[in-house]
């Protein structure tokens, strides 16, 4: 149900300068002014950096966003500040692209939500497919994906091309369809047992034996702390970039956690390794239930839940606990009270509900 069908309120005004400059609060508006039908003022854009106004990855998501919708933006280029208003999303197959350096993960996040609340359609997305600083398409597959399912959202996720920077040119799909019958109660206290452990070394457009150097350092670092790891290498196909991937994927008894490094220049291949081991060491020696990035993605299907855009449930309240409570979780929590008639409760230490107002 998108929020032409049921509008909520009016304008939201909003802080660009919260979190990392714009970036966030940017995709969580776009997002949730899809869903609910509600237009928004972004002021405090990149006011420092030069030049102000949104960078080239940031506009790219209003763009994507206009075109799923029909909907306008004003100040958008260049400016400190920016408005936007959202027209009806239509269910369809989209083709968009993210920019050499834009991540088609982040923009994928962005609009699979609306898209399914209109009754689903094709997203092919251009772009990086892997880059630091937001989650890579194999993290959406093995992290992401079960939350979604979790939540009653069917998507698949097909990678055409991987795109490293700086050139990009990935591309993957996702087949995103209409939401399913929504959990009544989401409740994940604790991650549970630790089952099994999966590191995946990714190389492409280079040698195969630097995805093996890469995953041999990685189950090495983990048998070092007593855990035991299966190592699957593989080649990804690329058209102009080239680069390597490590991603180690942890099943728990009731969550999952994910961790991605990349290569760079600097960085050898058993580094990389080393990397996304240590990176799963470090949550395993926290007490939450889930890693600080999947925690903060859990919040906004937490919150059409809470807010029966899912579907006609009770409690409709998910609760659990991260393993950090970062900026971004917080900046997340903060929008999606703006835009949602939901209550969203940030402990210290950890503990989040998200539940009815």
């Amino acid at each position: 149900m998108t929020g032409h069908d049921r509008p909520d309120a009016g304008r939201v005004l909003l802080d660009g300068s919260l979190g990392e400059g714009g970036g966030h609060v940017l995709r969580s508006a776009l997002s949730l002014s899809l869903i609910t039908g509600r237009p928004f003022q972004l002021t405090g854009l990149h006011e420092h950096p030069e030049p102000a106004g949104l960078r080239p990855q940031h506009l790219a998501y209003v763009r994507a966003a206009e075109a799923l919708c029909g909907g306008t933006s004003e100040g958008a280029v260049g400016g400190t500040e920016m408005a936007f208003t959202p027209g009806p999303v239509r269910a369809g197959d989209y083709l968009l692209e993210a920019g050499a350096s834009g991540s088609t993960p982040r923009l994928f996040q962005c609009l699979v939500y609306p898209l399914a609340l209109a009754g689903g359609g094709r997203l092919t997305l251009r772009g990086a497919t892997h880059l630091r600083g937001g989650p890579s398409f194999h993290a959406l597959v093995g992290a992401w994906l079960p939350v979604a399912r979790a939540y009653g959202l069917p998507v698949q996720l097909t990678l055409t091309h991987a795109g490293f920077l700086p050139e990009g040119a990935g591309e993957f799909t996702a087949e995103v369809g209409a939401p399913v019958e929504p959990p009544e109660l989401v409740e994940l206290p604790a991650r549970g047992v630790l089952r099994e452990v999966r590191v995946m070394s990714f190389v492409g457009g280079l040698p195969f034996a630097v995805a093996e150097r890469q995953s041999r350092a990685a189950v090495a670092a983990l048998r070092e702390r007593g855990i035991l790891a299966e190592a699957d290498n593989r080649p990804l196909p690329v058209t102009r970039s080239q680069g390597s991937a490590t991603f180690v994927l942890a099943q728990f008894e009731h969550t999952v956690a994910g961790f991605t490094s990349l290569g760079e220049r600097g960085l050898d291949a058993e580094g990389v390794g080393r990397e996304a081991a240590e990176a799963l060491t470090r949550f395993m020696e926290t007490g939450g239930a889930l890693d600080e990035h999947l925690a903060e993605q859990l919040l906004l299907p937490a919150a059409l839940l809470a807010s029966g855009r899912l579907g006609a449930v009770t409690p409709g309240t998910t609760r659990f606990t991260a393993a950090r409570v970062t900026s971004e979780l917080t900046v997340q929590a903060e929008v999606l009270r703006r835009f949602l008639p939901v209550h969203i409760q940030v402990e210290p230490g950890g503990s989040v509900e998200v539940r009815p107002a």
